[in-house]
């Protein structure tokens, strides 16, 4: 392709360096398994492994904690160019990084950093997000779970489902949003705790039958009168539902980087098919039909990635950006739709085959408009930033 991924005002040496060598990566390492990892549905630890080595299980992490010290467009650029190869791996990087270390990187305590975040930047282990519940999705503060606090201890009776990086036997724990009072009227009080996997009454079993991020790992966690040190609270009572919105509001753009990288990798995908794909004695590419696709795709993703990429400036540089990754996230992942749809449509009846990469693309796309806030939720938080006073 001809277009210049790097030649953006936002960008610098540093992200071009981290683009070219996570995309190296991603073909030499990844693209080789990914159909195979996607067919066994098998978290792969080895791949895990390598990209800790690389820094990418924790690339903003500063130095002192043993992490890259990059700003969040280095990450941002890093999940997209796994997602373009394979959006399993790239799960499981944006997942722990946005949702695993964050909240204890943004609220934690220097000793709960001291702890936890050397562990893991290494890619040798995972930090999952407790927040979704059978009957709290959208609706974060529909949380059940809940945990009382006696004699300088913490116990904790509930459950949580769709959590990535949840069950597999790297994951040493999670930020779990807990009740911890309820007023007269009803008034729920959120904390957030950290719980240990290895703590007793805390039963982590893995979610099967997946239709998308088949390699990736999904959990249901279950909490029977787990019992951790009150020390174990992030941040302060009453502060939980805070810091687990804030920490989906820097999620959405690596969510929003899934959804580009998918695109790029389906429109890129699409672009070699309709070169070598023949009817009626000419490629396909050079049909008006195919070739309004193609453009329609490249421009999408042209836009996605703008939006993107702004978003995520505002961020690194410390300003106000919930409206812009809103925004990001529901665009990235509605390109991300829309692409991967006309990269089935451009491959034909071999777009409907497992032995063709667009195939998985289609089906790994479909949880963007559900991760991290629905489309709909999306659309909500973006209209109320406009609308409000």
């Amino acid at each position: 392709m001809n277009l210049n991924l790097n030649d953006f005002p936002y960008l610098n040496e540093t992200h071009k360096m981290i683009r070219e060598s996570v995309r190296d990566f991603a073909e030499r390492e990844i693209a080789p398994v990914a159909q195979e990892l996607d067919e066994k549905a098998e978290f792969s630890y080895d791949l895990t492994k390598k990209l800790g080595e690389m820094g990418l299980m924790g690339i903003v992490v500063p130095e002192e904690f043993g992490g890259q010290g990059l700003d969040y467009l280095a990450y941002v650029i890093a999940v997209e160019e796994l997602a373009r190869v394979d959006s399993s791996q790239a799960a499981t990087v944006a997942a722990h990084n946005s949702l695993g270390i964050g909240p204890i990187l943004n609220y934690g305590t220097e000793e709960q950093k001291k702890i936890y975040l050397p562990k893991l930047v290494t890619g040798e282990a995972l930090w999952a997000f407790g927040l979704t519940e059978p009957a709290a999705g959208s609706d974060s503060r529909g949380t059940k779970t809940n945990a009382t606090l006696k004699d300088g201890q913490w116990t904790i009776n509930g459950s949580k489902t769709f959590i990535t990086n949840g069950a597999s036997k790297i994951n040493i724990g999670a930020t779990v949003q807990t009740v911890t009072n309820t007023d007269e009227f009803g008034k729920k009080e959120f904390t957030t705790i950290l719980v240990d996997s290895i703590v007793e009454g805390f039963v982590r079993r893995k979610m099967e039958n997946k239709m998308m991020w088949r390699a990736s790992d999904t959990a249901e966690l279950f909490f029977t009168d787990v019992k951790v040190p009150e020390e174990n609270i992030l941040g302060h009572r009453g502060e939980g539902s805070h810091i687990m919105l804030a920490t989906l509001d820097s999620g959405r753009l690596a969510i929003g980087a899934m959804g580009l990288g998918l695109a790029q990798g389906a429109l890129e995908l699409s672009i070699k098919y309709a070169k070598e794909r023949k009817q009626f004695g000419r490629p396909i590419a050079q049909f008006e039909a195919i070739a309004f696709y193609i453009a329609e795709m490249a421009t999408k993703i042209e836009a996605a990635r703008n939006l993107l990429y702004r978003a995520t400036y505002l961020k690194t540089k410390g300003k106000q950006f919930s409206l812009e990754a809103a925004m990001a996230k529901y665009y990235c992942s509605e390109v991300a739709k829309e692409v991967a749809d006309l990269g089935v449509q451009i491959h034909g009846g071999y777009g409907l085959m497992k032995d063709y990469a667009i195939e998985r693309f289609y089906r790994d796309q479909r949880l963007l408009q559900i991760g991290e806030g629905t489309t709909e939720i999306q659309k909500l938080v973006i209209s109320r930033y406009l609308t409000r006073d």
